[in-house]
């Protein structure tokens, strides 16, 4: 699986019709459908906004895709497969079309949407994804130094320090380390 690391967009002319590609990371359903609500504000005279989602949630993965008005299967089935082809998640993927006044035909429609598609996602930083998890650590004062090199090593990153009789620490490591971490620091 792999994420998309910043939002990205991609424009071309098809016959007159302009198609717009959004591509965005997202990390939750409610992320998407925020993001996507905001694109209703952003394009209001579009003809068409097509969204396709993938989600990964604690319960699995969250998939959703809408033809926004175009003939059925013509847009959203094939933004969503791009997103699925590249094994994309926590991504929405948006074409926002203004028509140009001369119809595509259901073939040409779903070339289009899937090459906006494309097109956006080619165009985008990805990265492979890494689940993470966060461990609570105390720790003495002289181990603090340690963990912070720990954490480099590992991949990790610092998320909270609160500092008494001992010093308690949040951080946040790669789930395929988080055993080593907690191996070194017990």
């Amino acid at each position: 699986m792999r994420i998309v690391t910043q939002p990205v967009q991609a424009e071309e002319i098809i016959k007159k019709s302009r198609f717009i590609g959004l591509l965005y990371p997202c990390a939750t359903e409610l992320d998407a459908k925020r993001l996507l609500a905001r694109q209703y504000q952003t394009w209001p005279d579009a003809s068409h906004i097509v969204y396709a989602y993938r989600i990964q949630t604690d319960k699995g993965l969250v998939c959703r895709f809408n033809d926004a008005g175009e003939p059925s299967g013509t847009a959203g089935k094939p933004v969503f497969q791009h997103l699925e082809g590249k094994q994309l998640i926590n991504a929405l993927l948006i074409v926002v079309r203004y028509f140009g006044g001369i119809k595509l035909g259901t073939g040409g429609l779903t070339r289009a949407y899937g090459n906006a598609a494309r097109k956006v996602i080619e165009q985008a930083g990805i990265i492979d994804y890494m689940p993470m998890v966060e461990v609570t650590l105390t720790l003495d004062y002289r181990q603090l130094q340690s963990l912070e090199y720990q954490l480099k090593q590992l991949g990790g990153t610092m998320i909270n320090q609160q500092f008494g009789e001992k010093v308690a620490c949040r951080v946040c490591v790669p789930e395929e380390q988080q055993e080593k971490l907690c191996e070194l620091f017990q």
